[in-house]
């Protein structure tokens, strides 16, 4: 029971009764009632407990009665309960005084009621108001478990376990700083005697108190304190651990919270390191340090990188750097490739990576190609992150390369679209050749590509221009007949025909690297040119 006594002199047939001395009191809490029958009931009378008597153990002594008061003050009762009208017909004034002295409750109880009619009432009414707070305390603790299942901002947090407490309440941070306050309390208040234990209870400040539970996880370092100021003057224990309940939830969104905050904050300050290094020649050591106290080893041995850009197309409805963190988490949750180990860092509109192996007989190119190609074509990529091209460098052995490879990365992404080449996954080596004679001058190219395929361009127009693809699809695949036959989808004996026909009539042979490198380069310059 844990009525006050005004709150109990509000239930029928107390309501009868009136409160006719130590009317300061009336705060006490009621926790337990009990009949006085002996003079020594006192040394018998526990805290919280109101007695009710018909003064018969009195009746002669209105000294031992102030003595009584003095003892059941000091006990910690709640009050005493007088039925007047058999022994004594009116309360002794020397006792009424001594009561309002000590603010000791005297109750003067309706005559035409029997003691059990009134406790009974009392206990009922308890019971009543306890089921109804469990009933609260069930329907805060299923808001709570609904609200623990979200994740949202801070300020959102605590504005949501405010409204399903139903209290007001701050919470402060370990520091001591206020990160949110709804109550009437100030910040001199909230912060007076800090730092706190991590016991949780009341505190107080001036005449107000509020019920503190820690935020802290284990032995983690604390994040600070919730303080609720309910309006009751006691609290159930059904309550004390709904306050518990709502702190561990709170705990475990903020440490979530400031945790994603500060890795969220680390990347960011990581990826400026490197984007500085990069493109300003800035100190590599600053950034690999960085890497390091974050248990990242970028650099295991030898190493490739990759620049990732989405295709201007996909970008209508979505920012580049959207798709491009999408594409980072697919790839760091899809891992395709057992002797790789990938490092991805976004910049504005690209995604820069940075493949390294282990592995002892050198850096396995053709299986980052081959990783590329698949997330190329993953439906769930391209779900993801939209249409995704690869550019990548060469193979580099040092770290001080890095800034070499980022370079040869965007030369590669570069090229690709002077070039218009279609091609989802572009090696560095694929564009080197172009990159040196990217600054010839469009008429020495029209003239060269002129010269070496005169004889050809000199035929029928259909067979000239079924033949020059045929010799460029086999350039481009570096001189391989049967990949040449499956891209033009023909047979490779229509493919060899071809080529034997073309090497007579342009005077080259396909064995010499001389002749296969005036070829890549015709080639080369048509592209310049954009001739097809």
């Amino acid at each position: 029971m844990h009525l006050t006594i005004r709150e109990a002199l509000s239930i029928y047939p107390l309501t009868e009764a009136k409160l006719v001395a130590g009317k300061q009191g009336d705060s006490r809490i009621v926790k337990s009632v009990n009949v006085m029958d002996a003079p020594d009931i006192a040394d018998w009378t526990k805290s919280g407990e109101m007695l009710f008597t018909t003064a018969f153990a009195m009746k002669d002594s209105p000294q031992e009665t102030v003595n009584l008061l003095r003892k059941l003050n000091d006990r910690g009762a709640a009050g005493l309960g007088i039925k007047l009208g058999r022994f004594w017909s009116e309360l002794p004034q020397i006792v009424a005084d001594e009561a309002d002295r000590l603010h000791f409750p005297i109750i003067e109880m309706p005559f035409q009621f029997t003691f059990s009619d009134q406790m009974n009432a009392l206990f009922n009414a308890e019971y009543r108001r306890n089921t109804q707070l469990l009933q609260s305390v069930l329907e805060k603790q299923k808001k709570l478990m609904q609200f623990g299942l979200k994740q949202d901002n801070m300020l959102s947090m605590f504005q949501l376990i405010s409204d399903i407490l139903g209290y007001p309440m701050a919470v402060v941070g370990a520091r001591g700083q206020i990160l949110y306050n709804t109550s009437t309390w100030s910040p001199d208040q909230l912060s007076q005697n800090w730092p706190w234990k991590r016991k949780s209870g009341w505190v107080y400040a001036g005449k107000e108190r509020a019920y503190r539970v820690g935020l802290h996880q284990q032995d983690d370092e604390p994040l600070g304190h919730l303080l609720i100021i309910p309006d009751a003057v006691l609290l159930a224990n059904v309550e004390e651990g709904l306050f518990q309940q709502a702190a561990d939830i709170l705990t475990f969104h903020m440490c979530y919270t400031f945790r994603s905050h500060v890795e969220a904050s680390a990347q960011r300050d990581l990826q400026n390191n490197l984007l500085r290094y990069l493109e300003k020649g800035t100190s590599l050591e600053e950034f690999l340090e960085q890497a390091e106290a974050r248990g990242l080893s970028i650099f295991t041995g030898a190493y490739q990188c990759v620049i990732s850009k989405n295709k201007p197309e996909n970008l209508v409805e979505e920012q580049p750097q959207g798709k491009l963190k999408n594409l980072k988490q697919y790839m760091e949750s899809h891992p395709k490739s057992s002797s790789l180990t990938g490092h991805h860092f976004v910049f504005k509109d690209m995604m820069f990576s940075v493949y390294s192996t282990n592995q002892v007989d050198g850096f396995p190119e053709e299986e980052l190609s081959q990783l590329l190609t698949k997330y190329a074509g993953d439906s769930g990529c391209i779900e993801e992150a939209g249409e995704i091209a690869f550019f990548t460098s060469s193979m580099k052995l040092k770290p001080t390369a890095l800034r070499e490879a980022y370079m040869e990365c965007l030369e590669t992404q570069r090229m690709a679209s002077k070039l218009g080449l279609p091609d989802r996954v572009l090696h560095y080596e694929t564009i080197e050749f172009a990159h040196l004679f990217q600054n010839v001058s469009s008429t020495m190219m029209e003239d060269y590509c002129a010269k070496i395929l005169r004889p050809l361009l000199e035929k029928d127009a259909e067979y000239s221009q079924e033949m020059i693809r045929t010799l460029e699809v086999f350039i481009r695949n570096d001189g391989q007949v049967s990949e040449a036959a499956k891209q033009l989808f023909i047979h490779r004996n229509t493919v060899t025909y071809r080529l034997e026909k073309i090497s007579d009539l342009l005077q080259v042979d396909f064995k010499k690297v001389n002749d296969l490198l005036k070829l890549k380069a015709v080639f080369l310059f048509r592209q310049f040119l954009h001739v097809r």
